[in-house]
């Protein structure tokens, strides 16, 4: 891995600063010396994005395994405590996110507030983790085509990245009306799924024999918690999987052409979105499989055609819904496929843009497309060729994903305690919370208990990995769950003795508060308020204006507020 070693990131001590920052309305942020991104994504693109990258393989097939593995209440369970995890998250994300919308998002974030060589592990492990991704979901698609008949499956894995590449050509508008388009369709399925499941449940199905089901699949001869403690804890990595993507949201805050409105409105979204969309879901088709089905023990990686939702169906006897399921899980897999190739050329370019990755990938065309990251990303798709090899396809994709396992509950709690930091230096440095443009709902406090589910979820991981389901401690299974975090050390110390003698500022184990620069990166119009030089006064006046259209909602307006947040 190249670095460039002509300045460090943030580094005073030899003279630079970090990249110039534009108050243009439609540009990016970061301006390198090859093009800006462009602020191309409006507020229906960033509403969906916070929904759109999320669903897919992890929902619609990963879940029937972790249904299997724990039983339909720990299921239910884990991904509810997932699910407020993420929403804890999203908020503290959102906060710095209106704050400074940056190239790069958290991964900036990380480096400012907490440490520069941690957030270069983990600006580099979250890009690792969609450049695998990538290359999977393409193979997850290819696959559920086989719903309808048996092709070589290089033929579809072909049609994909194809169309994946035309995509990323188009630029950012491109992905965003793209992932506009296949969310709808993703929502509008599991909405018809839920009232589907409903039916189902209460006998109102002829072609299904099985009459009224209500809660009999949570008793015996089935369970609702299976494989007592270990069958609960395996399910964490599955539901911290299906949730990846939602971050997603505070990473395009540097090409929403809005960030100061959209992103909030995107990020309030998430709870009702978490809640309908997975829990709802979940809980419905608990009740109307079997956990003990033999289906689902196949239901797991890339393995579309034992989804449970299909199998949901199938067993309700439901002629052609099948197929129409099918291809809904197609278009979801085809949508997490492309949010894997916009995360990992954004986070990518960012990274060189401030000299943690190789400097050519900084380059951005006139088009506000980061070119070298996109065909970077589209090379690594090439590795969905791999499954020609049917018999080291499945083993070398085993250990890819192993690489991004348990990264999401290392990023996430990063993000909070970058928060935390954050307003710490804040409050320091003399300003209020009622001069931030948007407020994370559960304060500071919801970022410490974000810090500390993640860390209760790295616990239950380690756990599972280290006593799996049905066998005794194994190193090779041990570290396909587990191996994401010696990777991450791995990346710390990396930046760390790279920095060591070249930036001494990076020494640190972490940046002092006092030291923590508020105003950099900063939007123009934030600056009136919290910026250098301005009155008590002239502050006092700025914030009344700026929550002047803040009013308390009725009930009829938390109405309207939770309808608009589903759809």
């Amino acid at each position: 891995m190249a670095i460039d070693e002509t300045a460090p990131v943030y580094d005073a001590e030899k003279g630079h600063g970090p990249p110039r920052v534009s108050m243009s309305s439609d540009e990016g942020v970061v301006v390198g010396q090859n093009g800006t991104l462009k602020r191309g994504l409006h507020g229906r693109h960033m509403q969906m994005i916070a929904i759109g990258g999320v669903i897919g393989a992890g929902l619609f097939v990963g879940s029937g395994s972790a249904l299997s593995k724990g039983g339909p209440a720990s299921v239910l369970i884990c991904f509810m405590l997932i699910g407020f995890m993420i929403m804890l998250m999203m908020q503290a994300l959102a906060e710095m996110a209106v704050m400074y919308p940056v190239n790069g998002a958290f991964y900036q974030y990380i480096v400012r507030f907490v440490d520069p060589s941690w957030g270069f592990a983990m600006a580099w492990e979250y890009a690792i983790q969609w450049l695998t991704m990538l290359p999977f979901e393409i193979t997850a698609a290819a696959i559920t085509i086989e719903f309808w008949g048996h092709y070589n499956i290089a033929i579809w894995i072909a049609v994909f990245l194809t169309v994946l590449t035309i995509v990323q050509f188009f630029g950012v508008r491109g992905y965003g009306e793209v992932e506009f388009v296949l969310s709808i369709i993703k929502i509008t399925a599991c909405i018809g799924f839920i009232i589907f499941g409903i039916i189902v449940n209460c006998g109102g199905v002829p072609t299904d024999n099985r009459g009224y089901i209500g809660a009999r699949y949570w008793h015996a001869p089935d369970s609702a918690f299976r494989n007592g403690f270990k069958g609960f804890c395996s399910v964490f990595v599955t539901a911290s999987f299906a949730y990846g993507g939602t971050e997603m949201t505070g990473l395009a805050a540097a090409e929403a052409a809005n960030p100061k409105r959209d992103i909030p409105r995107a990020t309030r979204q998430v709870f009702w979105r978490i809640f309908f969309f997975y829990v709802v879901n979940l809980f419905i088709l608990g009740l109307i499989i079997p956990s003990s089905s033999d289906v689902l023990l196949s239901s797991s990686g890339a393995n579309t055609k034992a989804s449970p939702f299909v199998l949901a169906i199938t067993m309700a006897g439901v002629k052609g819904l099948p197929s129409v399921f099918n291809a809904v899980i197609t278009i979801s897999v085809i949508s997490v496929a492309n949010s894997a190739t916009y995360a990992s050329t954004r986070t990518i370019q960012a990274m060189a843009a401030q000299r943690m990755a190789p400097q050519f990938l900084a380059k951005v065309d006139g088009k506000g497309r980061p070119v070298p990251t996109i065909i970077l990303q589209l090379l690594f798709g090439l590795l969905a060729f791999i499954n020609e090899a049917s018999a080291t396809g499945d083993k070398v994709f085993t250990w890819l994903l192993a690489l991004s396992g348990i990264a999401n509950f290392f990023i996430y709690g990063s993000i909070c305690l970058a928060h935390i930091r954050f307003r710490k230096a804040w409050k320091l440095q003399g300003h209020s919370v009622d001069e931030l443009p948007y407020k994370a709902s559960f304060g500071v406090a919801g970022s410490y208990v974000c810090v500390a589910l993640n860390f209760i979820c790295l616990m239950a991981s380690f756990y599972s990995s280290l006593f799996p389901l049905g066998g005794e401690p194994d190193a090779e299974v041990f570290f396909q769950g587990y191996i994401a975090a010696p990777l991450i050390i791995l990346l710390y110390v990396m930046w760390k003795g790279w920095s060591w003698t070249r930036y001494p500022s990076h020494r640190k184990l972490w940046v002092p508060i006092s030291e923590i620069n508020v105003l950099e990166g900063m939007r123009a119009e934030q600056r009136a308020i919290s910026g250098e030089g301005v009155s008590e006064e002239a502050r006092r006046r700025s914030i009344a204006e700026s929550h002047q259209d803040q009013k308390k909602k009725g009930p009829l307006g938390f109405a309207k507020h939770a309808l608009s947040g589903l759809f």
